[in-house]
């Protein structure tokens, strides 16, 4: 089977929205050190690697809203698309306490070579679908409960935005209104990532947009992915209402 760097459903469904997932898998191409970084399988299987149970909230919520879905199908530790191309965490070499054994001797040859492999193909697919009129996007991510050493994370939820609060403002006020969630707004991570896929797609194009977060022990089995997805749904649908966009 011929590798492809990205995955795309839906491409002709007509609702404004357009679901991203850019950590959705933890493929690492056959043409990238024979398939494998040299972690163990356990490490493949961590956050490390990707966002766990993203993807499949992102195709749920894509099948409910009627809207196109693209996720990148290789893994952060291979290159990371939410980066931009001259972040210097683009290609990590450690990461939460593993070392990369793959990524040691990766040089600016081989890093551009990921670049064209992996990286551009995505966001070339990514920008095509944004491109269309009215677009309102929202990018899946998961983040695990607890990093090696550091407290575990309260939230069930994080949503984080850029200072174009247009969509973000009113998805938090509804989010917050559903009663038995922790909410954490730019958190665990800050909104603001100067060239990451919001930046480069939302921000530079003045398109409304928010990334949302989910505690990955929450979508971790397909009743919460699936349960998620319908959640979301509705409060997004809810939140874009009250926005007037």
């Amino acid at each position: 089977m011929t590798y492809s760097p990205f995955f795309v459903h839906g491409a002709d469904r007509p609702s404004r929205w357009l679901i991203t997932c850019d950590h959705a898998t933890n493929m690492v191409p056959p043409d990238i050190n024979g398939g494998d970084l040299g972690l163990s399988r356990e490490d493949m299987e961590r956050h490390i690697a990707y966002d766990v149970g993203a993807y499949e909230v992102s195709k749920h919520l894509g099948e409910i809203l009627n809207a196109p879905v693209v996720a990148a199908n290789f893994s952060r530790l291979v290159i990371d698309p939410n980066r931009g191309e001259d972040d210097p965490t683009l290609l990590m070499k450690l990461y939460d306490g593993s070392i990369i054994p793959g990524n040691r001797d990766a040089d600016k040859a081989e890093r551009n070579r990921r670049l064209n492999m992996c990286y551009r193909p995505y966001h070339d697919a990514l920008a095509q679908l944004a491109a269309t009129p009215h677009r309102v996007i929202v990018s899946m991510h998961s983040f695990t409960r607890q990093l090696r050493g550091r407290d575990p994370r309260p939230w069930h939820i994080g949503v984080l935005h850029t200072p174009d609060e247009r969509f973000s403002h009113p998805l938090i006020n509804r989010l917050n209104t559903e009663g038995d969630l922790c909410v954490g707004v730019n958190e665990p991570y800050t909104g603001v990532l100067p060239g990451d896929a919001i930046d480069t797609h939302c921000t530079a194009y003045d398109r409304p947009n928010v990334l949302i977060e989910l505690r990955n022990d929450l979508i971790a089995d397909h009743e919460g992915q699936s349960a998620w997805a319908g959640r979301l749904a509705t409060i997004l649908q809810g939140a874009l209402a009250d926005s007037g966009l």
